[in-house]
């Protein structure tokens, strides 16, 4: 915690959090001219801000993307807010949700997050479902190879298609999956109108992908969302099921019991 607040406590951190949280996934260059600042003072205070995990990086060819990770925050918020007053600590909940959420411009969701658990019990937590269905109310069944085809189901609706495969399986480091097929069985079980059906069902297929890294007795579990067009509809709606998600998997690890719904 001490390094994620000396990080916050420079105003030109602040605002490179704040120019991320407008446009995030930007590279150096960008950062550089949307602030009007040196490149190596920019990169000084990216190294900062990435030393307290408030920023996370991937690299789409050559280049270094840079991205808003609002997980400290939210530890913040558990440590010292929750626990005396839930009513007050709303205006900090408006805050993450803004913090987390990516601007439709984007083609990708990413979101890091650090889990006191096992990469055994994380593997389990994301495949198994008596675990996926507490915290997700989702349910897997395939075999877990790569290659292997997914049926899901959601609220009692079965979605089944060929395009739905397993794309990468490490036991304990990496998974990655395509996302399920919007069917009119699945939107009416979750409650997704005929319109936004009709939006999200014409676009192109994206993929998830979970790395799971051991750190000390904890574990660092970075999500990768991605294979968007610009200003998709379903980037939008998982930016917001995410972040959620997420917490309340980490919740049922440390806890054993989900985030109230």
């Amino acid at each position: 915690m001490d390094e994620v607040f000396k990080a916050l406590a420079d105003a030109s951190r602040r605002r490179l959090l704040d120019s991320l949280n407008a446009r995030n996934g930007q590279s150096l260059r960008e950062l550089c001219a949307g602030l009007d600042m040196a490149r190596q003072s920019v990169s000084k205070h990216i190294a900062v801000l990435a030393a307290a995990d408030l920023v996370t990086t991937t690299w789409r060819g050559r280049e270094k993307l840079h991205y808003l990770n609002a997980a400290p925050i939210n530890a913040i918020a558990d440590r010292w807010i929750n626990q005396y007053d839930r009513e007050r600590a709303r205006a900090l909940a408006d805050l993450k949700t803004a913090l987390e959420q990516q601007p439709m411009s984007n083609t990708e969701f990413v979101y890091k997050t650090y889990i006191k658990t096992t990469p055994q019990r994380l593997w389990q937590a994301l495949t198994d479902p008596a675990f996926t269905r507490r915290y997700w109310g989702v349910a897997f069944d395939t075999d877990w190879q790569a290659g292997s085809p997914m049926t899901w189901e959601e609220h009692g609706a079965k979605t089944t298609n060929p395009g739905q495969v397993v794309l990468e399986s490490e036991p304990y480091r990496k998974l990655s999956y395509t996302w399920h097929t919007f069917t009119p069985e699945w939107a009416e079980a979750v409650g997704v109108s005929e319109e936004v059906l009709a939006k999200i069902a014409d676009e192109p297929r994206s993929k998830v992908t979970f790395e799971i890294e051991p750190v000390g007795d904890m574990v660092k579990l970075t999500v990768v969302h991605d294979g968007f067009e610009p200003d998709s509809t379903v980037l939008t709606m998982i930016s917001e099921g995410w972040p959620e998600l997420l917490s309340s998997l980490k919740t049922l690890l440390e806890t054993g019991e989900t985030l109230p719904s």
